[in-house]
């Protein structure tokens, strides 16, 4: 059996359960938006519930809220962001534009917490109430963009960790791989010898760059417009709130966090795209480096085979000993699912609309689930496949003797036509070019063994 409690607000009356922390407000959200089933963000609950800490930090200090009221609002908020009452943040994703909704949400979660801490009753809103005290000198229209801020900072660690992580094991192998000779292959076809081991260093290389650019994104992050109230002009904020409650944030966060130009920082989300624009390179260039592994481990019999990745889970429901790349198939899923958020995302910053860009909700929560999915497709990748992957030579070292590339090496010795003369006969007859330079006395065998080494480790052949 249901139970409620009646609220009233400026629409009017309003049932809650009664076993809710939350308000009327939230209670309306519920039941206008059931729209895709999931809740915020845990990391921007806490950025928000931040926000009010700071603020009642900030705005005590001037003598705006008296110290009683800051007190229960900071122990309120204490108490969440130590992991309490996450359940009762419970509004859609999809929801009022600009985020009233969870701004609501917030607010009267802590102000019941807070009143029920002093003796109150939950509903009453006395001595705190919602929206003049826990929400005082702030609306959701410079709250919800420095809470999105805040949560991408709290998320960078972890996505640009993940990033290391794969680079770093990739590094391992190409340390390990790195006299392993294999053919190289351009246009999907026969190239000049290289190494796997520089092959992987490459990979290596990319992903670090890729974290570097993402992470340069975030100095723009510490710059906020909170105390730009309801248009970007401060109205109704203490003196000197900006300056006071960003070094509060910067205090709780650990980030250089700063007051920036109040207007533009609501009006503009540009660096929260610059920020998916970066997430949307490395989720480019992994979908790249998945598609190579995947090529790599083709097989075991009729593909490439030149590694194999480590066997995870049965790979048909029919085909007997069948095992696939499941990890890099995942992969790839999750990179074509962050080029979609990276869309939605473009489409949303460019949406603003003079003073105010009301789709944060859903920008934000793109932004989110592009940074989260990403961490944890890139972590599960690194470890159920990565580590333990095994390179098969012998394989490598087959396919570099029948390769037709390696009449390059040639070049400076006999000249690019006669090269190309050795090549066609290696295609047309399906013998090796070390055996037909051998035979046109170009080069002994075991020589041209040795240039093939020295191409492809130092890219020398002198």
């Amino acid at each position: 059996m249901n139970h409620y409690r009646i609220e009233k607000d400026s629409l009017g009356e309003f049932k809650v359960p009664e076993s809710a922390w939350y308000g009327i407000q939230t209670a309306r959200a519920v039941d206008n938006f059931p729209i895709s089933g999931r809740g915020p963000d845990p990391d921007f609950i806490r950025s928000h519930v931040q926000i009010k800490y700071a603020a009642a930090i900030a705005n005590c200090q001037p003598g705006w809220l008296d110290e009683a009221k800051r007190d229960a609002i900071v122990a309120a908020c204490e108490r969440i962001l130590a992991g309490e009452f996450l359940d009762q943040f419970v509004v859609d994703r999809f929801q009022a534009g600009a985020g009233t909704s969870h701004n609501m949400n917030s607010n009267e979660v802590i102000a019941n917490l807070a009143n029920a801490a002093l003796g109150g009753e939950r509903g009453k809103y006395v001595p705190i109430n919602p929206n003049d005290h826990v929400n005082m000198g702030q609306s959701t229209n410079d709250t919800i963009p420095t809470a999105i801020r805040l949560a991408a900072l709290a998320k960078l660690p972890r996505l640009t960790g993940a990033v290391e992580e794969m680079a770093a094991a990739f590094e391992r192998i190409a340390a390990r791989e790195r006299d392993t000779v294999k053919s190289g292959r351009t246009h999907l076809q026969d190239a000049v010898p290289t190494t796997l081991g520089r092959e992987f260093a490459g990979y290596a290389w990319t992903l670090r760059r890729a974290a570097q650019n993402i992470a340069a994104v975030r100095p723009r992050l510490c710059e906020i417009g909170l105390g730009g109230s309801a248009a970007g002009t401060g109205l109704n904020t203490a003196p000197d709130y900006p300056r006071r409650v960003a070094a509060e944030l910067a205090r709780l966060t650990g980030e250089p966090i700063a007051a920036s130009d109040l207007t533009a920082q609501m009006q503009s989300m540009l660096d929260l795209q610059q920020l998916s624009a970066q997430i949307r390179g490395l989720a480019l260039e992994l979908t790249r480096i998945a598609n190579d592994l995947r090529l790599l481990a083709s097989g075991p019999r009729t593909g490439l085979g030149e590694i194999t990745l480590p066997a995870v889970q049965p790979g048909s429901s029919i085909m007997p000993g069948k095992v696939n790349p499941v990890m890099f198939e995942m992969l790839n899923q999750v990179c074509y699912q962050v080029l979609g958020q990276d869309a939605a995302v473009a489409y949303m910053v460019q949406a603003g609309q003079l003073e105010l860009n009301v789709m944060m909700p859903a920008l934000g929560s793109a932004l989110f689930d592009a940074m989260d999915w990403l961490s944890n497709g890139i972590r599960a990748a690194t470890e159920k496949n990565l580590e333990g992957l095994v390179v098969n030579r012998e394989r490598c070292a087959a396919f570099i003797h029948q390769s037709v590339g390696l009449a390059t090496l040639l070049n400076t010795r006999i000249g690019y036509m006669r090269a190309a003369e050795i090549a066609k006969e290696s295609e047309k007859s399906g013998r090796p070019v070390r055996e037909i330079v051998a035979e046109h006395d170009i080069m002994a065998p075991e020589a041209f063994d040795e240039l093939v080494l020295r191409a492809a480790r130092d890219g020398r052949i002198d």
